[in-house]
């Protein structure tokens, strides 16, 4: 509004010289005319030049106090405008239209008139959006309950056929095939879940959560499946000193099963897994020596475990900070 009040100001300046300019001027001259004698002539004549006088006195304050309204109204005007632009873009809210004279329309009017007519759009298009990701969330989620059914059945064949006499080679092939349909139905559920979270249908319930404490209880519940796969678990964690986030314990834990888990299916071959939190830093720190990953499969690429993992930890103003190459891959869990 700068340039608004400029123009402003310099109007009210050429109209006070519009004032004043005549004033002066007649001023210089009136005192230069002689009267010889005051009689009814020049009686008349003085009182018809402070009448003229009078009235181009009143002429100009008129046009100025209306062209002053016509110009604060206009300011208004457009001030409103401002203001209903910069209160939707703050608040990150959606534009509300504004009012128009329909009847006699100027270029103020034609202005909020197109302006409400981009905030149409606008929706249109933000239905037209929420209605597309409704259907695909039903989609993901009637997909995910459909493919429960043929799996479920596989997975009960391969249990029949365990019971059947065949070679080595069958047992390994028999083994690797409920391995698979095993990773496939973890991947639905964290399709599903990942669903759920985008969608805003998963309970979110922050509150002040010992991370300390948290991160023990995560170690100590998969710590069977570590040992399990001869995994060496190298555990740093503070006995006295902790620290708190504003986080929900649930969705924190989720993030940890997520990475643990992603260490047993692409990093157990490295035989290594360190974990650590920093109390001073107020960092989660977890590192293995697997083969690595691409930086892509863990911000929001292929794995959809990791993305939900990215997506709750951004809901929680937390980050991770990712680095991975042929030594291993190392997550740090912090503030954003």
């Amino acid at each position: 509004m700068k340039q608004n009040r400029s123009l402003f100001r310099r109007f009210l300046k050429v109209h006070f010289l519009f004032i004043f300019f005549p004033l002066i001027l007649l001023s210089t001259i009136f005192p230069a005319v002689e009267f010889s004698g005051i009689n009814e002539e020049n009686l008349n004549t003085l009182n018809l030049f402070y009448v003229i006088l009078l009235l181009f006195g009143f002429i100009i304050v008129a046009f100025v106090v209306i062209s002053w309204l016509f110009f604060l109204r206009l300011r208004k005007r457009l001030t409103r405008l401002q203001e209903v632009m910069s209160f939707s873009a703050n608040n990150n809210s959606f534009l509300k239209p504004i009012a128009v004279q329909t009847d006699r329309m100027d270029e103020i009017d034609q202005l909020g008139s197109s302006f409400n007519w981009m905030i149409e759009q606008l929706e249109d298009s933000r239905k037209r959006e929420y209605e597309e990701e409704l259907i695909r969330h039903r989609l993901i989620a009637n997909l995910s309950h459909d493919l429960r059914t043929p799996l479920t059945i596989l997975r009960g064949q391969i249990s029949r056929l365990n019971k059947e006499a065949m070679s080595f080679e069958g047992q390994d092939s028999l083994a690797e095939m409920n391995h698979t349909i095993t990773r496939v139905g973890d991947l639905m559920d964290d399709l599903f879940s990942y669903t759920l979270l985008t969608s805003g249908k998963h309970p979110f319930h922050p509150t002040s959560t010992d991370i300390v404490r948290l991160v023990r209880a995560s170690v100590a519940e998969w710590y069977p499946a570590f040992e399990e796969k001869e995994i060496q678990l190298d555990i740093d964690l503070p006995t006295v000193k902790t620290f708190y986030w504003k986080a929900d314990p649930k969705w924190m834990t989720r993030v940890l099963d997520n990475l643990f888990q992603n260490i047993l299916r692409h990093a157990a071959e490295g035989k290594y897994t360190n974990i650590v939190v920093d109390v001073e830093k107020e960092l989660i720190i977890v590192a293995d020596r697997g083969p690595g990953m691409d930086n892509s499969s863990y911000e929001g690429g292929s794995g959809i475990g990791l993305s939900a993992s990215n997506y709750m930890l951004k809901k929680m103003k937390l980050k991770a900070d990712f680095t991975s190459n042929e030594s291993g891959t190392r997550v740090a869990i912090g503030r954003a």
